[in-house]
């Protein structure tokens, strides 16, 4: 089960918290533990990623990779 804290953060205080294991989100200024991936998550997962790629590989604008994370160091959100 997800974990929340009580204490709100902001963007700025949550990007420098360190990683936690399982991955934490941050959504309306609350940290929220990431909940382990379920079978229909995947299956969903992998028919989005699909149909995604069916639009965009082609055109060479993006591609969508299942399961990728990244943090963005000084990005403008």
């Amino acid at each position: 089960m997800a974990q929340t804290s009580t204490k709100t953060l902001t963007l700025e205080e949550f990007l420098k918290l360190p990683e936690t294991k399982p991955a934490s989100e941050y959504i309306n200024g609350k940290v929220v533990q990431k909940p382990m991936p379920q079978g229909k998550h995947s299956q969903l997962q992998g028919k989005l990623v699909t149909a995604i790629n069916q639009v965009v590989e082609g055109q060479k604008i993006a591609l969508a990779f299942p399961g990728l994370r990244c943090t963005l160091v000084g990005a403008q959100l």
